[in-house]
């Protein structure tokens, strides 16, 4: 089953990151101050937005490497993962 996701402000000002289909539990909660309110002019949702991707990508990278990471270990032996000092 597909499932697509939506950023929505309430109406207390908090912009949530949750299912289409309604549930009730958001994924992620962001919520600004209101200093930063009155600095970002009514661009929550703007840039709620960026911080979700920006999430995303972050998490799309680390899984790329953890994933190239596993890949070189597999390369090496045992005496190559061993920990080095140098004095």
């Amino acid at each position: 089953m597909l499932s697509y996701l939506e950023l929505v402000e309430l109406a207390n000002g908090d912009v949530v990151l949750q299912r289409s289909e309604g549930d009730e539990n958001p994924l992620v909660t962001i919520r600004f101050s209101e200093e930063t309110r009155e600095h970002i002019n009514g661009s929550c949702l703007e840039i709620a937005r960026a911080m979700v991707q920006a999430g995303i990508e972050a998490v799309s990278i680390a899984a790329a490497d953890e994933g190239f990471a596993d890949e070189a270990e597999a390369d090496l032996d045992e005496s190559e993962l061993q920990s080095k000092i140098i004095h």
